[in-house]
C-alpha cells in the first residue's frame, strides 16, 4: 500500500461491497436518499448513532433524557464520526409501555433541535404518525419505525415531507413480546423467505400510501419477534436481501450477542463490532449503533485490509 492514500472516511464494506448498486437506483429517487448514496461512494458503509432520549431503554436508558445531556451526548457522536443520528423517545425494550405521541414530543424535541443543527442526516426513531410529521417539519429527515408499518399513516406522513422510511420486520409492538430474544423456533416456516414477504407486505402498503419504493429501507429486525439462532441466520443471510433495496441492521448490544457467551448489555462491545462487520460484508449500508468510534476503526480496518489485498492482487496478476 506504499505510496497510496486512503480517505480516512471510507469506512465501510469494505468499499467495493458498500458502493454495490441494485435495481432500486435506476430511477429516480428522494434527496435524502440520493444524499445517502452520495455518502456510501465517498464513505462506505454509514453509521447511524443512537440517542435514546428514554428512562427505559433497554441499554442506556436514563442516560440521555435530560436536554443538556442529550446535547453532550450528539456533540459525542458528531466527534466520533456519525452519518447520522437516530433519535428514539419510546422503549422498545421486551413488555416496554406504549408511549403517547404528547410524551414522544416532549421528551425528543430539544435533542432534534439540537442534532438537525449538527448538519447530520437526522432520524427520529418512531411508529407514531403524529410524532414523525412534528419530527419532520422540525427537520429530521428519516423516520425509523420498528413496528413494520403498524399504521399506514406513518407511510403517509413521510411521504408529505419526501422523507425515506426504514421499516423494520417485526410481529406486533414491543409490548406484546414476551422476552429479549424469545420467539418460537417453529415462528417461521422459511426464516428469510418469511421476513422477505412479511417485509414486502409492509412496503407495498408504504408505496400505496405515496412513497417511493427506493425510499423504503430494510431492516431485518434482528431481536424482534426472533430468537438469538433466528437473529444469526438473518445476519448471515443478509445478502440474499439485497434485492429488497438499501439495508440498515441495527445489531448494537442486542441480547442476541449473549448467546455466544452470556454478555450483559454492557459487555457486548465486541459482539456488537463484529456483527457490524458481517452485516457490512452482506451489503448493509448503514448499520445503528451505539459505539460509533468503535465500529468506525473495524470497519475502516477492514477497509484497509481489503484494499491492500486487491492491491497485491493487481502487482501480482
Amino acid at each position: 500500500m506504499r505510496g497510496r492514500t486512503v480517505n480516512p472516511r471510507q469506512i465501510g464494506s469494505f468499499p467495493m461491497l458498500a458502493r454495490r448498486r441494485t435495481s432500486c437506483y435506476r430511477i429516480l429517487v428522494g434527496l435524502v436518499s440520493t444524499r445517502i448514496q452520495e455518502l456510501r461512494r465517498e464513505r462506505g458503509t454509514l453509521l447511524m448513532g443512537v440517542l435514546n432520549v428514554t428512562p427505559d431503554s433497554f441499554f442506556d436508558g436514563g442516560r440521555y433524557d435530560r436536554v443538556a445531556a442529550a446535547a453532550s451526548r450528539i456533540d459525542q457522536l458528531v466527534e466520533d464520526g456519525a452519518d447520522l443520528i437516530d433519535i428514539g423517545a419510546e422503549s422498545t425494550r421486551p413488555g416496554a409501555p406504549a408511549v403517547s405521541a404528547a410524551e414522544q414530543i416532549a421528551r425528543l424535541e430539544p435533542a432534534l433541535r439540537y442534532a438537525v443543527r449538527s448538519g447530520l442526516l437526522v432520524s427520529v426513531d418512531t411508529a407514531s404518525p403524529a410524532v414523525a410529521r412534528h419530527a419532520l417539519g422540525l427537520g429530521a429527515q428519516l423516520i425509523n419505525d420498528v413496528s413494520c408499518l403498524a399504521d399506514a399513516e406513518l407511510a403517509r406522513a413521510c411521504a408529505e415531507h419526501a422523507a425515506p422510511l426504514i421499516l423494520m420486520h417485526a410481529r406486533g409492538p414491543a409490548a406484546s413480546m414476551t422476552g429479549f430474544s424469545q420467539y418460537p423456533e417453529d415462528g417461521y416456516d422459511d426464516l428469510v423467505e418469511d421476513v422477505r414477504r412479511e417485509w414486502r407486505s409492509a412496503r407495498d402498503r408504504a408505496v400505496a400510501a405515496g412513497l417511493g419504493e427506493c425510499d423504503v429501507y430494510f431492516d431485518p429486525g434482528l431481536g424482534f419477534a426472533k430468537n438469538a439462532r433466528q437473529s444469526y441466520v438473518l445476519l448471515a443471510e443478509l445478502a440474499r436481501f439485497a434485492s429488497e433495496g438499501l439495508i440498515v441492521v441495527g445489531p448494537s448490544r442486542k441480547s442476541f450477542i449473549a448467546a455466544a457467551d452470556g454478555a450483559p448489555p454492557d459487555q457486548r462491545l465486541g459482539g456488537s463490532v463484529a456483527a457490524c462487520l458481517l452485516a457490512a460484508a452482506r451489503g448493509a449500508a448503514i448499520v445503528r449503533v451505539h459505539d460509533v468510534h468503535d465500529v468506525r476503526q473495524a470497519l475502516r480496518v477492514a477497509a484497509l485490509v481489503e484494499r491492500g489485498s486487491r492491491v497485491e492482487a493487481a502487482h501480482a496478476g
